[in-house]
């Protein structure tokens, strides 16, 4: 399926992945220019891409970039359990995969890759840099899951409880917690969008899920230090999903040599669907003038890849010449 919305082209399409599941991709590309660079979308729990991310997508492609989203198994309009992430390391690499594949083509080859993540969407986008450090020319993590805030989860002893059901009962949905539609979407009105809207998940985790999130979100808070490409870590002041300290410490702690963080005052967790429209625009001009300024100085791991060409091919013709 394809249309066209404010000079955005927009397109639909199903893959399978490496276990035969389809999966529903989307799209978002300038109409009139050549995109600057290629966004990939890793959206949140329980979310999707083609309409509660619908608006990042058409905000981005209209300033100038190619914007590719992925509902992940058990998400959106793709297959699975609703809700259920039975793999966190197979969503990753359906991510990867897909996302490679689009990197990969004639036409992309020399565009940057830039990778953004919103709550466990910014997990998704830490674990791809972690699987290809040197892969991946930047990262936006909007609210990233590097540590679940603790009003959010249960306490030890029922988490441990539920740890061990997870082995025997992993898709039943019992885990206690707050609503997270309430707790992340500052707007009533969009809360009650989310409700309506049949693609996004609304009953409680299943615990399988829940344990992949609460262990994933833990592993990424130990090695925080492991992060190494250029970032934009953006987190409401206000989150109660998850802890806007640890994105600070990941701003401190990470190797990344080209690193940012903004915290906004007042804000929630949703920064770029579910905020007032006036923060939103703010949170969108401060990642379009990031993703601006490195896509305009040039990309360095095109740069590397063309030196190492260059030499190869002078070693060939002295060799020649020899």
């Amino acid at each position: 399926m394809a249309n066209e919305i404010d000079n955005v082209r927009y397109e639909e399409e199903f893959i399978l992945n490496s276990r035969g599941l389809k999966l529903f991709t989307c799209r978002w590309l300038p109409k009139h220019c050549e995109p600057k660079a290629l966004i990939f979308l890793c959206h949140g729990y329980a979310m999707e891409c083609s309409i509660s991310m619908k608006d990042a997508g058409i905000r981005l492609a209209k300033a100038g970039f190619a914007v590719h989203g992925i509902d992940y198994e058990g998400h959106g309009k793709s297959s699975g359990i609703p809700g259920y992430v039975p793999d966190f390391d197979g969503l990753v690499n359906d991510c990867s995969d897909h996302f490679t594949d689009i990197c990969e083509r004639k036409e992309n080859r020399k565009k940057m890759r830039i990778l953004l993540g919103e709550s466990m969407g910014g997990a998704v986008a830490l674990l791809l840099h972690r699987k290809k450090p040197e892969y991946w020319d930047g990262a936006v993590l909007v609210a990233p899951m590097c540590k679940i805030a603790d009003e959010m989860r249960p306490n030890p002893m029922v988490t441990t409880v539920l740890t061990k059901l997870c082995k025997f009962i992993p898709t039943w949905k019992i885990i206690p917690t707050q609503d997270v539609i309430d707790a992340a979407f500052r707007l009533p009105q969009i809360r009650e969008e989310i409700r309506a809207n049949p693609y996004c998940y609304k009953g409680r985790p299943r615990l399988k899920t829940g344990y992949h999130l609460l262990t994933v979100s833990m592993d990424l808070e130990k090695r925080l230090q492991e992060v190494s490409l250029p970032f934009l870590v953006l987190h409401g002041e206000d989150d109660k999903v998850t802890d806007p300290s640890v994105s600070r410490l990941l701003f401190e702690t990470a190797s990344s040599s080209d690193k940012t963080f903004k915290l906004y005052q007042g804000m929630w967790h949703a920064l770029t669907y579910g905020e007032l429209p006036e923060n939103i625009n703010i949170v969108f001009s401060d990642v379009i003038n990031w993703l601006d300024e490195r896509t305009s100085v040039g990309n360095s791991r095109l740069e590397i890849q063309q030196k190492l060409a260059n030499d190869v091919l002078a070693e060939a013709k002295t060799e020649v010449c020899a």
